[in-house]
Protein backbone atom coordinates (compact mmCIF):
# COMPACT_ATOMS: atom_id res chain seq x y z
CA UNK A 1 0.00 0.00 0.00
CA UNK A 2 1.74 2.91 -0.78
CA UNK A 3 1.89 6.51 0.82
CA UNK A 4 -0.91 7.65 -0.63
CA UNK A 5 -3.04 5.47 -0.46
CA UNK A 6 -1.94 5.29 3.23
CA UNK A 7 -3.38 8.69 4.13
CA UNK A 8 -6.82 7.59 2.17
CA UNK A 9 -7.16 5.06 4.85
CA UNK A 10 -6.49 7.39 7.52
CA UNK A 11 -9.04 9.64 6.73
CA UNK A 12 -11.70 6.48 6.82
CA UNK A 13 -9.70 5.31 10.21
CA UNK A 14 -10.03 9.03 11.34
CA UNK A 15 -13.39 9.44 10.91
CA UNK A 16 -15.01 6.39 12.43
CA UNK A 17 -12.90 7.42 15.49
CA UNK A 18 -13.73 11.38 16.38
CA UNK A 19 -15.81 12.84 18.52
CA UNK A 20 -18.71 15.44 16.51
CA UNK A 21 -18.12 18.71 16.39
CA UNK A 22 -21.32 21.35 16.41
CA UNK A 23 -24.39 21.74 14.77
CA UNK A 24 -25.05 21.39 11.05
CA UNK A 25 -27.86 21.72 9.01
CA UNK A 26 -27.91 19.05 6.91
CA UNK A 27 -30.16 16.33 4.47
CA UNK A 28 -30.37 12.65 5.38
CA UNK A 29 -26.69 11.77 3.58
CA UNK A 30 -25.32 13.77 6.57
CA UNK A 31 -27.70 12.75 9.48
CA UNK A 32 -27.37 8.99 8.38
CA UNK A 33 -23.63 9.51 8.28
CA UNK A 34 -23.79 10.99 11.40
CA UNK A 35 -25.58 8.44 13.49
CA UNK A 36 -23.78 6.06 12.05
CA UNK A 37 -20.12 6.94 13.59
CA UNK A 38 -22.33 8.07 17.08
CA UNK A 39 -22.67 4.85 16.84
CA UNK A 40 -18.96 3.41 16.57
CA UNK A 41 -18.20 5.96 18.94
CA UNK A 42 -20.87 4.45 21.63
CA UNK A 43 -19.11 1.25 20.99
CA UNK A 44 -15.43 2.02 21.60
CA UNK A 45 -16.85 3.54 24.66
CA UNK A 46 -18.56 0.97 26.22
CA UNK A 47 -16.85 0.13 28.78
CA UNK A 48 -17.86 -2.99 28.67
CA UNK A 49 -16.45 -4.12 25.48
CA UNK A 50 -13.06 -2.34 26.49
CA UNK A 51 -12.59 -5.15 29.13
CA UNK A 52 -9.53 -7.81 28.32
CA UNK A 53 -10.40 -10.48 25.96
CA UNK A 54 -12.85 -8.43 24.57
CA UNK A 55 -11.16 -6.92 21.64
CA UNK A 56 -12.58 -9.54 18.94
CA UNK A 57 -16.12 -8.69 20.07
CA UNK A 58 -15.15 -5.19 20.13
CA UNK A 59 -14.36 -5.76 16.28
CA UNK A 60 -17.19 -7.33 15.51
CA UNK A 61 -19.33 -4.64 16.13
CA UNK A 62 -17.81 -1.81 14.73
CA UNK A 63 -17.32 -4.52 11.57
CA UNK A 64 -20.98 -4.47 12.24
CA UNK A 65 -21.67 -0.95 11.76
CA UNK A 66 -19.47 -0.60 8.91
CA UNK A 67 -22.11 -2.28 7.08
CA UNK A 68 -24.45 0.58 7.60
CA UNK A 69 -21.44 2.92 6.56
CA UNK A 70 -20.33 1.88 3.26
CA UNK A 71 -21.34 0.04 -0.17
CA UNK A 72 -18.33 -2.08 0.06
CA UNK A 73 -20.11 -3.86 -3.54
CA UNK A 74 -20.88 -0.51 -4.91
CA UNK A 75 -16.37 0.51 -3.74
CA UNK A 76 -15.29 -2.92 -5.06
CA UNK A 77 -16.99 -2.28 -8.34
CA UNK A 78 -15.83 0.90 -8.76
CA UNK A 79 -12.06 0.24 -7.64
CA UNK A 80 -11.89 -2.96 -10.12
CA UNK A 81 -13.27 -0.83 -12.42
CA UNK A 82 -12.85 -2.31 -16.21
CA UNK A 83 -12.30 -5.43 -15.16
CA UNK A 84 -14.95 -5.88 -13.23
CA UNK A 85 -17.03 -6.53 -16.73
CA UNK A 86 -15.09 -9.71 -17.28
CA UNK A 87 -16.03 -11.37 -13.90
CA UNK A 88 -18.63 -14.34 -13.58
CA UNK A 89 -20.98 -13.72 -10.69
CA UNK A 90 -18.98 -15.97 -8.46
CA UNK A 91 -15.60 -14.07 -8.80
CA UNK A 92 -17.37 -10.84 -8.21
CA UNK A 93 -19.29 -12.17 -5.24
CA UNK A 94 -15.75 -13.44 -3.79
CA UNK A 95 -14.20 -10.23 -5.02
CA UNK A 96 -16.79 -7.79 -2.85
CA UNK A 97 -16.49 -10.27 0.56
CA UNK A 98 -12.03 -10.24 -0.02
CA UNK A 99 -12.53 -6.53 -0.53
CA UNK A 100 -15.18 -5.90 2.34
CA UNK A 101 -12.96 -7.98 4.71
CA UNK A 102 -9.97 -6.47 4.12
CA UNK A 103 -11.34 -3.15 3.70
CA UNK A 104 -13.01 -3.39 7.50
CA UNK A 105 -9.88 -5.06 8.72
CA UNK A 106 -7.34 -2.88 7.82
CA UNK A 107 -8.78 0.20 9.58
CA UNK A 108 -10.25 -1.53 12.73
CA UNK A 109 -6.51 -3.17 13.49
CA UNK A 110 -5.76 0.59 14.01
CA UNK A 111 -8.89 1.92 15.00
CA UNK A 112 -7.66 2.33 18.43
CA UNK A 113 -4.44 4.19 17.85
CA UNK A 114 -6.43 7.60 17.39
CA UNK A 115 -8.59 9.91 20.00
CA UNK A 116 -8.96 13.52 20.40
CA UNK A 117 -10.15 14.03 17.13
CA UNK A 118 -13.17 15.89 15.88
CA UNK A 119 -15.52 16.11 12.89
CA UNK A 120 -17.33 18.75 11.78
CA UNK A 121 -19.33 18.27 9.34
CA UNK A 122 -19.52 21.50 6.53
CA UNK A 123 -22.15 20.83 3.42
CA UNK A 124 -23.98 18.51 1.62
CA UNK A 125 -24.77 18.56 -2.19
CA UNK A 126 -27.57 15.54 -3.67
CA UNK A 127 -28.17 14.95 -7.07
CA UNK A 128 -30.59 12.42 -7.56
CA UNK A 129 -29.43 9.54 -6.01
CA UNK A 130 -26.25 10.36 -5.41
CA UNK A 131 -24.48 12.75 -2.61
CA UNK A 132 -21.36 14.66 -1.69
CA UNK A 133 -20.97 15.07 2.00
CA UNK A 134 -18.25 17.59 2.99
CA UNK A 135 -16.97 17.61 5.90
CA UNK A 136 -13.38 18.41 8.03
CA UNK A 137 -11.02 16.45 10.91
CA UNK A 138 -9.65 18.10 13.29
CA UNK A 139 -6.84 17.07 14.85
CA UNK A 140 -5.34 18.04 18.31
CA UNK A 141 -2.96 20.28 16.43
CA UNK A 142 -6.26 22.32 15.48
CA UNK A 143 -4.83 20.82 11.69
CA UNK A 144 -8.06 20.89 9.52
CA UNK A 145 -8.40 17.80 7.02
CA UNK A 146 -11.19 17.81 4.01
CA UNK A 147 -12.89 15.16 3.51
CA UNK A 148 -15.72 14.05 1.36
CA UNK A 149 -17.98 11.04 1.40
CA UNK A 150 -19.49 9.87 -1.83
CA UNK A 151 -22.80 8.32 -1.23
CA UNK A 152 -25.59 6.50 -3.37
CA UNK A 153 -29.01 5.69 -1.75
CA UNK A 154 -30.28 2.41 -1.69
CA UNK A 155 -33.90 2.21 -0.98
CA UNK A 156 -33.77 4.37 2.35
CA UNK A 157 -30.29 4.08 3.35
CA UNK A 158 -27.47 6.39 1.91
CA UNK A 159 -24.00 4.38 1.45
CA UNK A 160 -20.85 5.60 1.18
CA UNK A 161 -18.94 4.23 -1.73
CA UNK A 162 -15.97 6.54 -1.88
CA UNK A 163 -14.00 8.75 0.36
CA UNK A 164 -11.44 11.80 -0.63
CA UNK A 165 -9.05 13.49 1.35
CA UNK A 166 -7.57 16.42 0.36
CA UNK A 167 -8.48 15.28 -3.49
CA UNK A 168 -7.10 12.02 -2.41
CA UNK A 169 -9.96 9.17 -3.57
CA UNK A 170 -9.84 5.78 -1.58
CA UNK A 171 -11.31 3.79 -5.29
CA UNK A 172 -8.57 5.35 -7.25
CA UNK A 173 -5.63 4.38 -5.21
CA UNK A 174 -7.26 0.51 -4.89
CA UNK A 175 -8.15 0.83 -9.00
CA UNK A 176 -4.37 1.63 -9.65
CA UNK A 177 -3.22 -0.93 -7.25
CA UNK A 178 -5.52 -3.57 -8.60
CA UNK A 179 -5.03 -2.31 -12.31
CA UNK A 180 -1.17 -3.07 -12.08
CA UNK A 181 -1.31 -6.06 -10.48
CA UNK A 182 -3.72 -7.47 -12.99
CA UNK A 183 -1.89 -5.73 -15.65
CA UNK A 184 1.68 -7.27 -14.66
CA UNK A 185 0.13 -10.46 -13.48
CA UNK A 186 -3.46 -11.73 -13.33
CA UNK A 187 -6.44 -11.04 -11.67
CA UNK A 188 -6.12 -14.73 -9.87
CA UNK A 189 -2.63 -13.23 -8.55
CA UNK A 190 -4.79 -10.29 -7.03
CA UNK A 191 -6.92 -12.48 -5.32
CA UNK A 192 -4.14 -14.84 -3.98
CA UNK A 193 -2.30 -11.70 -2.80
CA UNK A 194 -5.93 -10.45 -0.86
CA UNK A 195 -6.41 -13.84 0.69
CA UNK A 196 -2.69 -13.62 1.67
CA UNK A 197 -3.29 -10.55 3.37
CA UNK A 198 -6.54 -11.55 5.03
CA UNK A 199 -4.68 -14.63 6.28
CA UNK A 200 -2.10 -12.04 7.95
CA UNK A 201 -5.36 -9.90 9.34
CA UNK A 202 -6.40 -13.49 11.18
CA UNK A 203 -3.21 -14.65 12.53
CA UNK A 204 -2.77 -10.96 13.84
CA UNK A 205 -6.21 -10.94 15.58
CA UNK A 206 -5.33 -14.42 17.22
CA UNK A 207 -2.37 -13.08 18.75
CA UNK A 208 -4.25 -10.50 20.52
CA UNK A 209 -6.98 -12.50 21.60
Amino acid sequence: MGASQNRVVLAVLLALTVALAGPAAAGPPTDQLRTQIERVLKTLEDPELKKEGLAVQRRKAVRKIADDIFDFGETAKRSLARHWQARTPAEREEFVSLFADLLERSYISKIELFNGERITFVGETVDGDLALVRSQIITRQGTEIPVEYRMLRRGERWLAYDVVIEGVSLVANYRTQFNKIIQTSSYEELVRKMKTKQEEFLEQEKGRT
